[in-house]
Protein backbone atom coordinates (compact mmCIF):
# COMPACT_ATOMS: atom_id res chain seq x y z
CA UNK A 1 0.00 0.00 0.00
CA UNK A 2 1.44 3.44 -0.75
CA UNK A 3 1.75 5.44 2.01
CA UNK A 4 0.48 9.46 2.12
CA UNK A 5 3.73 11.63 1.87
CA UNK A 6 4.36 13.41 5.60
CA UNK A 7 3.46 16.76 5.39
CA UNK A 8 5.27 20.03 5.78
CA UNK A 9 3.90 22.13 9.39
CA UNK A 10 2.89 25.17 7.08
CA UNK A 11 0.55 22.41 4.91
CA UNK A 12 -1.11 21.46 7.93
CA UNK A 13 -1.21 24.80 8.73
CA UNK A 14 -2.97 25.84 4.98
CA UNK A 15 -5.60 22.68 6.10
CA UNK A 16 -7.55 24.32 9.06
CA UNK A 17 -6.63 27.91 8.36
CA UNK A 18 -10.17 28.45 7.25
CA UNK A 19 -11.35 26.88 10.49
CA UNK A 20 -9.59 29.89 12.40
CA UNK A 21 -12.61 32.12 10.68
CA UNK A 22 -15.88 29.74 10.66
CA UNK A 23 -14.91 29.66 14.71
CA UNK A 24 -14.45 33.57 14.65
CA UNK A 25 -17.98 33.85 13.71
CA UNK A 26 -18.89 30.41 15.65
CA UNK A 27 -17.39 32.06 18.87
CA UNK A 28 -19.22 35.41 18.28
CA UNK A 29 -22.39 33.55 17.77
CA UNK A 30 -21.95 31.95 21.05
CA UNK A 31 -21.16 35.00 23.33
CA UNK A 32 -23.78 37.29 21.70
CA UNK A 33 -26.66 35.32 20.93
CA UNK A 34 -28.73 35.13 23.93
CA UNK A 35 -27.73 38.58 23.95
CA UNK A 36 -28.92 39.80 21.01
CA UNK A 37 -32.49 37.14 21.27
CA UNK A 38 -32.63 38.87 25.03
CA UNK A 39 -32.52 41.93 23.21
CA UNK A 40 -35.23 41.20 20.77
CA UNK A 41 -37.30 40.35 23.72
CA UNK A 42 -36.70 36.61 24.41
CA UNK A 43 -36.94 35.23 28.30
CA UNK A 44 -33.94 34.07 30.39
CA UNK A 45 -35.88 30.65 30.93
CA UNK A 46 -36.86 30.52 26.88
CA UNK A 47 -33.33 31.20 25.69
CA UNK A 48 -32.36 27.69 25.68
CA UNK A 49 -35.13 26.71 22.90
CA UNK A 50 -33.42 28.83 20.56
CA UNK A 51 -30.18 27.57 21.11
CA UNK A 52 -31.49 24.18 20.09
CA UNK A 53 -31.14 25.63 16.21
CA UNK A 54 -27.58 25.25 16.49
CA UNK A 55 -27.50 20.92 17.13
CA UNK A 56 -30.71 20.18 15.73
CA UNK A 57 -28.96 21.80 12.55
CA UNK A 58 -25.95 19.71 13.13
CA UNK A 59 -28.32 16.70 13.70
CA UNK A 60 -29.62 17.07 9.84
CA UNK A 61 -26.59 18.81 8.31
CA UNK A 62 -23.51 16.96 9.64
CA UNK A 63 -24.40 12.97 8.64
CA UNK A 64 -25.28 14.70 4.98
CA UNK A 65 -22.65 16.59 4.53
CA UNK A 66 -20.28 13.93 5.36
CA UNK A 67 -21.86 11.28 2.91
CA UNK A 68 -22.15 13.79 0.18
CA UNK A 69 -18.04 14.86 0.56
CA UNK A 70 -17.06 11.85 0.60
CA UNK A 71 -18.75 10.96 -2.96
CA UNK A 72 -17.81 14.08 -4.30
CA UNK A 73 -14.85 15.55 -6.65
CA UNK A 74 -14.64 18.61 -8.96
CA UNK A 75 -12.18 21.23 -9.62
CA UNK A 76 -12.62 22.50 -6.00
CA UNK A 77 -12.02 18.85 -4.83
CA UNK A 78 -13.46 16.85 -2.32
CA UNK A 79 -14.48 18.56 0.89
CA UNK A 80 -13.39 22.00 -0.41
CA UNK A 81 -16.79 22.81 -2.30
CA UNK A 82 -18.55 22.39 0.66
CA UNK A 83 -15.91 24.52 3.00
CA UNK A 84 -15.85 27.64 0.62
CA UNK A 85 -20.13 26.75 0.56
CA UNK A 86 -20.81 26.89 4.00
CA UNK A 87 -18.65 29.85 4.23
CA UNK A 88 -20.55 31.96 1.83
CA UNK A 89 -23.61 31.30 3.46
CA UNK A 90 -22.52 31.81 7.16
CA UNK A 91 -20.82 35.65 6.22
CA UNK A 92 -24.38 36.29 4.45
CA UNK A 93 -25.96 35.26 7.92
CA UNK A 94 -23.36 37.34 10.38
CA UNK A 95 -24.29 40.27 8.35
CA UNK A 96 -28.01 39.81 8.78
CA UNK A 97 -28.45 38.91 12.11
CA UNK A 98 -27.68 41.70 14.61
CA UNK A 99 -30.37 43.74 11.75
CA UNK A 100 -33.56 42.90 12.68
CA UNK A 101 -34.68 46.57 12.44
CA UNK A 102 -34.36 46.19 8.81
CA UNK A 103 -37.41 43.97 8.60
CA UNK A 104 -39.81 44.72 11.51
CA UNK A 105 -42.58 46.23 9.31
CA UNK A 106 -42.41 42.54 8.01
CA UNK A 107 -41.27 40.33 10.54
CA UNK A 108 -40.84 40.10 14.27
CA UNK A 109 -37.39 41.17 15.26
CA UNK A 110 -36.92 37.88 17.82
CA UNK A 111 -38.48 35.88 14.58
CA UNK A 112 -35.55 37.23 12.29
CA UNK A 113 -33.26 36.39 14.70
CA UNK A 114 -34.39 32.87 14.88
CA UNK A 115 -33.69 32.70 12.00
CA UNK A 116 -30.67 34.04 11.03
CA UNK A 117 -29.32 31.84 14.01
CA UNK A 118 -30.56 28.93 11.80
CA UNK A 119 -29.03 29.95 9.31
CA UNK A 120 -25.77 31.00 10.31
CA UNK A 121 -25.56 27.75 12.10
CA UNK A 122 -26.81 25.73 9.23
CA UNK A 123 -23.60 26.77 7.45
CA UNK A 124 -21.53 26.58 10.10
CA UNK A 125 -22.16 22.92 10.27
CA UNK A 126 -21.24 22.44 6.54
CA UNK A 127 -18.04 24.00 6.88
CA UNK A 128 -17.24 21.92 10.08
CA UNK A 129 -17.14 18.70 9.31
CA UNK A 130 -15.27 18.73 6.20
CA UNK A 131 -12.16 20.25 7.94
CA UNK A 132 -12.24 17.29 10.26
CA UNK A 133 -12.27 14.95 7.32
CA UNK A 134 -9.83 17.01 5.29
CA UNK A 135 -7.15 16.65 8.18
CA UNK A 136 -7.86 12.91 8.10
CA UNK A 137 -7.87 12.57 4.59
CA UNK A 138 -4.20 14.53 4.30
CA UNK A 139 -2.34 13.49 7.14
CA UNK A 140 -0.38 10.36 7.74
CA UNK A 141 -1.67 8.27 10.81
CA UNK A 142 1.75 9.18 12.51
CA UNK A 143 0.72 12.98 12.01
CA UNK A 144 -3.24 12.61 12.53
CA UNK A 145 -2.73 13.60 16.62
CA UNK A 146 -0.14 16.92 15.58
CA UNK A 147 -2.98 18.05 12.30
CA UNK A 148 -5.62 18.06 15.44
CA UNK A 149 -3.57 19.50 17.19
CA UNK A 150 -3.04 22.29 14.82
CA UNK A 151 -7.09 22.67 14.00
CA UNK A 152 -7.36 22.96 17.77
CA UNK A 153 -4.89 25.85 17.87
CA UNK A 154 -6.15 27.50 14.90
CA UNK A 155 -9.90 27.26 16.25
CA UNK A 156 -8.99 28.74 19.50
CA UNK A 157 -7.50 31.51 18.24
CA UNK A 158 -10.61 32.26 15.91
CA UNK A 159 -12.42 31.77 18.97
CA UNK A 160 -10.13 34.47 20.69
CA UNK A 161 -10.71 37.16 17.92
CA UNK A 162 -14.89 36.55 17.81
CA UNK A 163 -14.83 36.33 21.56
CA UNK A 164 -13.09 39.72 22.04
CA UNK A 165 -14.41 41.64 19.11
CA UNK A 166 -17.05 43.35 21.23
CA UNK A 167 -14.77 43.85 24.11
CA UNK A 168 -12.41 45.83 21.68
CA UNK A 169 -14.40 47.74 20.07
CA UNK A 170 -16.55 49.32 23.07
CA UNK A 171 -13.13 49.91 25.10
CA UNK A 172 -10.81 50.69 22.59
CA UNK A 173 -12.88 52.34 19.62
CA UNK A 174 -15.12 53.75 22.00
CA UNK A 175 -18.12 52.32 19.56
CA UNK A 176 -21.30 52.10 21.86
CA UNK A 177 -22.59 49.13 23.83
CA UNK A 178 -26.23 50.21 24.61
CA UNK A 179 -29.22 50.24 22.28
CA UNK A 180 -32.90 51.47 22.79
CA UNK A 181 -35.18 48.22 23.68
CA UNK A 182 -35.57 45.97 20.45
CA UNK A 183 -32.06 47.09 18.92
CA UNK A 184 -28.69 45.55 18.97
CA UNK A 185 -25.83 47.71 19.85
CA UNK A 186 -23.31 49.18 17.41
CA UNK A 187 -20.75 46.87 19.35
CA UNK A 188 -22.05 44.27 18.32
CA UNK A 189 -23.38 45.15 14.98
CA UNK A 190 -19.93 45.61 13.71
CA UNK A 191 -18.54 42.52 15.10
CA UNK A 192 -20.34 40.70 13.36
CA UNK A 193 -18.98 42.47 10.13
CA UNK A 194 -15.75 42.06 10.97
CA UNK A 195 -15.84 38.68 12.10
CA UNK A 196 -17.82 37.64 8.70
CA UNK A 197 -15.07 39.53 6.41
CA UNK A 198 -12.70 37.24 8.93
CA UNK A 199 -14.29 33.94 8.08
CA UNK A 200 -14.62 34.57 4.59
CA UNK A 201 -10.75 35.20 3.51
CA UNK A 202 -9.24 32.29 5.97
CA UNK A 203 -11.38 29.87 4.22
CA UNK A 204 -10.57 31.53 1.05
CA UNK A 205 -7.00 31.27 2.03
CA UNK A 206 -7.55 27.12 3.07
CA UNK A 207 -9.58 26.47 -0.45
CA UNK A 208 -6.75 28.11 -2.70
CA UNK A 209 -3.53 27.02 -0.53
CA UNK A 210 -4.79 23.15 -0.02
CA UNK A 211 -4.55 20.19 -2.83
CA UNK A 212 -6.83 17.39 -2.12
CA UNK A 213 -5.88 14.10 -3.34
CA UNK A 214 -7.07 13.29 -6.47
CA UNK A 215 -9.57 9.90 -6.29
CA UNK A 216 -7.43 7.43 -7.87
CA UNK A 217 -3.76 8.55 -5.99
CA UNK A 218 -6.31 8.58 -2.65
CA UNK A 219 -7.52 5.20 -3.10
CA UNK A 220 -4.07 3.83 -3.61
CA UNK A 221 -2.98 5.23 -0.46
CA UNK A 222 -5.85 2.89 0.72
CA UNK A 223 -4.42 0.09 -1.05
CA UNK A 224 -7.27 -0.38 -3.10
CA UNK A 225 -8.21 0.29 -6.88
CA UNK A 226 -10.18 3.15 -7.83
CA UNK A 227 -13.54 0.90 -8.61
CA UNK A 228 -13.11 -0.76 -5.60
CA UNK A 229 -12.81 2.81 -3.40
CA UNK A 230 -16.35 3.87 -5.97
CA UNK A 231 -18.14 0.67 -4.85
CA UNK A 232 -17.23 0.94 -1.17
CA UNK A 233 -18.32 4.75 -1.25
CA UNK A 234 -22.15 3.54 -2.70
CA UNK A 235 -22.71 0.90 -0.01
CA UNK A 236 -25.85 1.55 1.64
CA UNK A 237 -26.11 4.07 4.83
CA UNK A 238 -27.93 1.22 7.24
CA UNK A 239 -24.19 -1.09 6.09
CA UNK A 240 -22.68 1.53 7.04
CA UNK A 241 -24.41 1.99 10.39
CA UNK A 242 -24.05 -2.01 11.13
CA UNK A 243 -20.29 -1.80 10.26
CA UNK A 244 -19.88 0.78 12.57
CA UNK A 245 -16.49 0.83 14.74
CA UNK A 246 -17.19 0.08 18.46
CA UNK A 247 -15.27 3.02 19.14
CA UNK A 248 -17.37 5.50 18.09
CA UNK A 249 -20.36 4.07 20.48
CA UNK A 250 -17.24 4.22 22.75
CA UNK A 251 -16.52 7.92 22.66
CA UNK A 252 -20.56 9.24 22.52
CA UNK A 253 -20.79 8.22 25.84
CA UNK A 254 -17.73 10.75 26.85
CA UNK A 255 -19.54 13.26 24.25
CA UNK A 256 -23.02 13.26 25.96
CA UNK A 257 -21.38 14.90 29.14
CA UNK A 258 -18.72 16.75 27.53
CA UNK A 259 -21.57 18.57 25.31
CA UNK A 260 -24.14 18.83 27.63
CA UNK A 261 -21.94 21.04 29.84
CA UNK A 262 -20.71 22.84 26.86
CA UNK A 263 -24.24 23.98 25.56
CA UNK A 264 -25.36 24.79 29.33
CA UNK A 265 -21.88 26.93 29.01
CA UNK A 266 -23.04 29.00 25.62
CA UNK A 267 -26.52 29.78 26.88
CA UNK A 268 -26.54 30.53 30.37
CA UNK A 269 -22.52 31.98 31.03
CA UNK A 270 -24.03 35.55 30.56
CA UNK A 271 -26.95 35.59 33.16
CA UNK A 272 -25.05 33.56 35.22
CA UNK A 273 -21.97 36.11 35.28
CA UNK A 274 -24.47 39.69 35.07
CA UNK A 275 -26.84 37.87 38.36
CA UNK A 276 -23.36 35.84 40.54
CA UNK A 277 -20.83 38.83 40.11
CA UNK A 278 -22.50 42.24 38.66
CA UNK A 279 -25.63 41.87 41.07
CA UNK A 280 -28.06 42.21 38.10
CA UNK A 281 -32.04 41.35 38.95
CA UNK A 282 -33.27 37.99 37.65
CA UNK A 283 -35.05 38.82 34.18
CA UNK A 284 -32.36 41.92 33.18
CA UNK A 285 -31.42 42.08 29.50
CA UNK A 286 -30.93 45.77 28.53
CA UNK A 287 -29.56 47.60 31.71
CA UNK A 288 -25.32 49.00 31.45
CA UNK A 289 -24.77 46.29 33.90
CA UNK A 290 -25.98 43.83 32.02
CA UNK A 291 -24.41 44.81 28.97
CA UNK A 292 -21.62 45.72 31.09
CA UNK A 293 -21.10 41.70 32.57
CA UNK A 294 -21.77 40.55 28.47
CA UNK A 295 -19.22 42.07 27.53
CA UNK A 296 -16.88 40.33 29.91
CA UNK A 297 -18.28 37.33 29.58
CA UNK A 298 -17.29 37.69 25.88
CA UNK A 299 -13.85 38.38 26.67
CA UNK A 300 -13.53 35.10 29.09
CA UNK A 301 -15.01 33.10 25.78
CA UNK A 302 -11.95 34.91 24.18
CA UNK A 303 -9.68 34.20 27.26
CA UNK A 304 -10.35 30.05 28.15
CA UNK A 305 -9.82 29.91 24.11
CA UNK A 306 -6.29 31.65 24.70
CA UNK A 307 -5.34 29.09 27.51
CA UNK A 308 -6.97 26.57 24.52
CA UNK A 309 -4.17 27.74 22.43
CA UNK A 310 -1.67 27.70 24.17
CA UNK A 311 -2.35 23.90 25.96
CA UNK A 312 -2.95 22.54 22.05
CA UNK A 313 0.65 23.78 21.30
CA UNK A 314 1.64 20.98 24.10
CA UNK A 315 -1.09 18.72 23.69
CA UNK A 316 0.53 16.50 20.78
CA UNK A 317 3.34 16.16 23.06
CA UNK A 318 1.67 15.58 26.37
CA UNK A 319 -0.54 12.99 24.60
CA UNK A 320 2.47 10.90 22.90
CA UNK A 321 3.98 10.74 26.47
CA UNK A 322 0.89 9.56 28.67
CA UNK A 323 -1.14 8.76 26.08
CA UNK A 324 -4.46 10.42 24.67
CA UNK A 325 -7.17 8.65 26.85
CA UNK A 326 -5.15 10.20 30.35
CA UNK A 327 -4.61 13.45 28.81
CA UNK A 328 -8.25 13.73 27.58
CA UNK A 329 -9.73 12.62 30.58
CA UNK A 330 -7.31 14.98 33.28
CA UNK A 331 -8.42 17.87 30.80
CA UNK A 332 -12.10 17.21 31.31
CA UNK A 333 -11.82 17.36 35.26
CA UNK A 334 -9.49 20.41 35.17
CA UNK A 335 -12.18 21.83 33.22
CA UNK A 336 -14.82 20.68 35.82
CA UNK A 337 -13.00 22.50 38.23
CA UNK A 338 -13.13 25.49 36.29
CA UNK A 339 -16.93 25.37 35.75
CA UNK A 340 -17.02 24.99 39.53
CA UNK A 341 -15.06 27.38 40.85
CA UNK A 342 -17.30 30.40 39.65
CA UNK A 343 -19.42 30.20 42.19
CA UNK A 344 -16.76 30.51 44.72
CA UNK A 345 -15.82 33.93 42.42
CA UNK A 346 -16.76 36.92 43.80
CA UNK A 347 -14.92 39.49 41.03
CA UNK A 348 -14.65 39.50 37.99
CA UNK A 349 -11.33 39.30 37.13
CA UNK A 350 -10.80 36.10 39.30
CA UNK A 351 -12.78 34.32 36.74
CA UNK A 352 -10.12 34.38 34.33
CA UNK A 353 -8.69 31.26 36.96
CA UNK A 354 -11.47 29.41 36.32
CA UNK A 355 -11.00 29.93 32.08
CA UNK A 356 -7.86 28.29 32.46
CA UNK A 357 -9.66 24.55 33.65
CA UNK A 358 -12.14 25.56 30.70
CA UNK A 359 -9.80 26.35 28.22
CA UNK A 360 -7.96 23.19 28.62
CA UNK A 361 -10.85 20.67 28.54
CA UNK A 362 -11.69 22.71 25.32
CA UNK A 363 -8.96 22.12 23.54
CA UNK A 364 -8.64 18.27 24.33
CA UNK A 365 -12.99 17.86 23.33
CA UNK A 366 -11.67 19.55 20.02
CA UNK A 367 -8.66 17.33 19.49
CA UNK A 368 -8.74 13.72 21.45
CA UNK A 369 -11.98 12.58 20.33
CA UNK A 370 -10.99 12.88 16.60
CA UNK A 371 -7.94 11.75 16.68
CA UNK A 372 -8.97 8.39 18.82
CA UNK A 373 -11.42 8.13 15.97
CA UNK A 374 -10.43 8.87 12.70
CA UNK A 375 -7.81 5.80 13.47
CA UNK A 376 -10.25 3.33 14.06
CA UNK A 377 -12.16 4.53 10.36
CA UNK A 378 -12.52 3.05 7.05
CA UNK A 379 -10.50 5.58 4.90
CA UNK A 380 -13.17 5.98 1.82
CA UNK A 381 -16.02 6.08 4.95
CA UNK A 382 -13.94 9.36 6.66
CA UNK A 383 -16.77 11.76 6.05
CA UNK A 384 -19.81 9.78 6.47
CA UNK A 385 -18.30 8.31 10.04
CA UNK A 386 -17.70 12.02 10.73
CA UNK A 387 -21.03 12.82 9.96
CA UNK A 388 -22.56 10.25 12.12
CA UNK A 389 -19.80 10.91 15.13
CA UNK A 390 -21.53 14.39 14.95
CA UNK A 391 -24.98 13.53 16.50
CA UNK A 392 -22.54 12.34 19.73
CA UNK A 393 -22.38 15.81 19.70
CA UNK A 394 -25.94 17.13 18.78
CA UNK A 395 -27.55 15.40 20.86
CA UNK A 396 -26.89 16.21 23.96
CA UNK A 397 -27.05 19.73 23.04
CA UNK A 398 -30.45 18.84 22.17
CA UNK A 399 -31.34 17.00 25.28
CA UNK A 400 -29.84 20.07 27.21
CA UNK A 401 -31.65 22.92 25.58
CA UNK A 402 -35.02 20.63 26.02
CA UNK A 403 -34.67 20.54 29.94
CA UNK A 404 -32.97 23.61 30.48
CA UNK A 405 -35.13 26.02 30.42
CA UNK A 406 -37.25 23.93 32.99
CA UNK A 407 -34.62 23.38 35.44
CA UNK A 408 -33.56 26.72 35.53
CA UNK A 409 -37.11 28.32 36.03
CA UNK A 410 -38.46 25.30 38.84
CA UNK A 411 -35.14 23.47 40.16
CA UNK A 412 -33.18 26.56 40.39
CA UNK A 413 -35.65 29.38 40.78
CA UNK A 414 -33.94 31.43 37.66
CA UNK A 415 -30.45 31.68 39.38
CA UNK A 416 -28.04 30.81 36.72
CA UNK A 417 -25.06 30.13 38.23
CA UNK A 418 -26.19 26.44 39.75
CA UNK A 419 -26.92 25.76 35.81
CA UNK A 420 -22.35 26.08 35.45
CA UNK A 421 -22.67 24.19 38.58
CA UNK A 422 -24.23 21.25 36.91
CA UNK A 423 -22.05 21.87 33.35
CA UNK A 424 -18.80 20.98 35.79
CA UNK A 425 -20.72 18.43 37.11
CA UNK A 426 -21.13 17.13 33.46
CA UNK A 427 -17.35 17.31 33.09
CA UNK A 428 -16.80 15.37 36.06
CA UNK A 429 -18.89 12.36 34.99
CA UNK A 430 -17.25 12.63 31.18
CA UNK A 431 -13.76 12.78 32.73
CA UNK A 432 -14.44 9.29 34.33
CA UNK A 433 -16.25 7.60 30.94
CA UNK A 434 -12.75 8.17 28.75
CA UNK A 435 -11.53 4.87 30.54
CA UNK A 436 -14.40 2.90 28.80
CA UNK A 437 -13.24 3.99 25.17
CA UNK A 438 -10.35 1.72 23.70
CA UNK A 439 -8.03 3.67 21.21
CA UNK A 440 -5.96 2.16 19.05
CA UNK A 441 -2.62 3.86 20.11
CA UNK A 442 -3.51 2.30 24.35
CA UNK A 443 -3.87 4.33 26.84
Amino acid sequence: MKSKPKLSFWQIWNLSFGFLGVQAGFALQNANVSRILSNFGADLHHLSFFWLVAPIMGLVIQPWVGAASDRTWNRLGRRKPFILGGAIAATLGMFLMPNANWVVAIIPPIIFGAIMLALMDASFNVTFQPFRSLVADMTPGEQTTLGYSVQTFLINVGAIIGSFLPYVLTNFMDIDNTAPEGQVPDSVIWSFYLGGGILLLSVLWTVFRTKEYAPKEFAEYQGKSLEEEKVAEKSSFFKTIVNMPAVLGQLAVVQFFSWFALFTMWVYTTPAVAQHIWGTPIGDSSSAAYNEAANWVGVLFGLYSVFAALFSIIMNKVADSFGRKRTFSLALFVGALGFLSIYFFKGQYALIFSMVGVGIAWAAILAMPYAILSQALPAGKTGVYMGIFNITVVVPQIISGILSGTLLKYVFHERAIYMIIMAGISWLLASMMVFVVKDRKGA
